[in-house]
């Protein structure tokens, strides 16, 4: 059954209606939204009038506004060309070619939506790809300096496993003639359920400046059902991506001109907890499980390589992970749960996915931390890494905490509108700098 164009807004009026009467009815009366039980009959009956039902599809229903951001040092094309009322036909299947102007290559196409974090960017690294139009988006293109790229050999997608629905992959920023070098593994925020590896592209070039890392930005599952997997991810899983991308990348080091030996984990936010975790938690790698047991929370890589068993994988990287720079991170606390929604899931649980309550004593394990927040940040407290850093102390751990004035969250994100890029270029760059070498005096011999 189709509804018309005077059916489907008042389809849109009973949803408004309806959800006044509910509010109504627990008693949370706001007079501005006055209950108006007559009217919301008036509404039922009107809605589910035969005659307001139309065997035709509404047009306005079936196509969908599309805007062409502009584009600075390129342009692209749309093929089939947008049409002059701005919007497509439901699942149009349009083409984007994209080209660089003289000095500049391409950065990304892209579409994005509305999202979480405001617009949501759905990226493509070749220079031709394709959107399916099947809701309002905006097409558009973003081109970088050449000379921002010139020293790197850059492969995307990698996929290292495939737990779920999403293929799990990271992107590997190789110097030019590397070989041998220290691996920077870098992953990425987003409330542990929005965006990918793209989103760290821009720290990765700087911490590659010079020639002295391979940069790796990994990817993972996103928890609950944003994936769209049957069943909720949990935040362990997560963390057991991780240790799976790191196990892949120590696999074919070489081919990336990298040391499996000499690895170090950063990220920003979600990832910022997530590398404190993977860098801090090295000792809980193993196949019993997370809470089958009392007391046991382990954790087995979602990719374990060709004859190699997780003893045997935990004990390399018990060597060869071995610092952390966690920016903007989440150390402890009520947004750091281990499977939210298991009755079973306990605080024991919560706190085994939690980094404050996972330090090694130094004599038994060193793993040096650089930890950043910016003083405008709304979500990351002072008092949050503080905490993170003065139990660090209390272990004899080595960690330095810096305090970005002026700078807010996720300040090492890189996306293709300008004001993002612009925020990294006022704080990424210099910050990038100062992680690389403290990444220098860990990882270089």
């Amino acid at each position: 059954m189709k509804f018309g164009a005077a059916g489907l807004r008042l389809l849109r009026e009973l949803s408004i209606e309806t959800r006044r009467f509910a509010l109504n009815l627990r008693g949370n009366l706001n007079p501005a939204y006055p209950m108006n039980a007559s009217r919301l009959g008036l509404v039922l009956l009107s809605v589910f009038s035969p005659a307001l039902l139309s065997a035709a599809p509404d047009a306005a229903a079936a196509t969908f506004a599309v805007t062409l951001d502009p584009a600075l040092h390129g342009s692209f094309t749309v093929n089939p060309a947008l049409p002059a009322d701005g919007r497509y036909p439901a699942n149009t299947v349009v083409t984007v070619s994209t080209r660089p102007d003289a000095g500049y290559v391409l950065d990304s196409g892209y579409y994005s939506v509305p999202g979480r974090w405001g617009a949501m960017y759905h990226e493509s690294m070749t220079p031709e790809f394709r959107v399916t139009i099947d809701q309002d988006k905006h097409i558009g293109a973003s081109f970088i300096e050449a000379a921002a790229v010139a020293h790197l050999d850059v492969r995307h997608n990698i996929v290292y496993a495939q737990p779920g629905v999403k293929p799990l992959k990271y992107d590997v920023f190789s110097p030019k003639g590397a070989r041998g070098l220290p691996i920077i593994v870098i992953i990425h925020g987003g409330g542990w359920s929005t965006n990918d590896e793209d989103v760290m592209r821009g720290l990765a070039r700087e911490l590659t400046r010079g020639g002295k890392f391979v940069a790796v930005s990994i990817d993972y599952r996103w928890t609950g059902k944003a994936d769209g997997d049957a069943r909720a991810t949990p935040m362990t899983a997560l963390i057991e991506d991780c240790y799976g991308a790191i196990a892949h990348i120590m696999e074919h080091a070489a081919e990336y001109g990298g040391d499996p030996t000499r690895i170090g984990v950063t990220g920003d936010s979600a990832g910022g907890h997530l590398s404190a975790a993977v860098s801090l938690m090295v000792e809980r790698i193993g196949d019993r499980g997370f809470g089958r047991e009392p007391g046991v929370f382990e954790f087995k890589p979602t990719y374990l390589p060709k004859n190699q068993t997780v003893a045997q994988v935990k004990a390399a990287m018990l060597t060869s992970i071995r610092a952390a720079a966690p920016s903007y991170g989440v150390f402890a606390g009520a947004w750091l749960k281990a499977d939210e929604g298991n009755p079973a899931a306990d605080e024991n649980w919560n706190r085994a996915v939690q980094p404050l309550y996972a330090i090694p004593e130094a004599a038994v394990r060193t793993v040096p931390q650089y930890l950043t927040r910016g003083t405008k940040d709304g979500l990351i407290t002072d008092a949050m890494c503080a905490e993170f850093m003065t139990a660090l102390v209390a272990k004899g751990q080595r960690v330095q905490y810096v305090q970005i004035g002026g700078a807010g969250h996720a300040f090492f994100d890189w996306k293709p509108d300008a004001a993002t890029k612009a925020v990294f270029n006022q704080y990424g760059v210099y910050y990038a700098a100062e992680m690389k070498a403290f990444f220098e005096s860990v990882l270089q011999p």
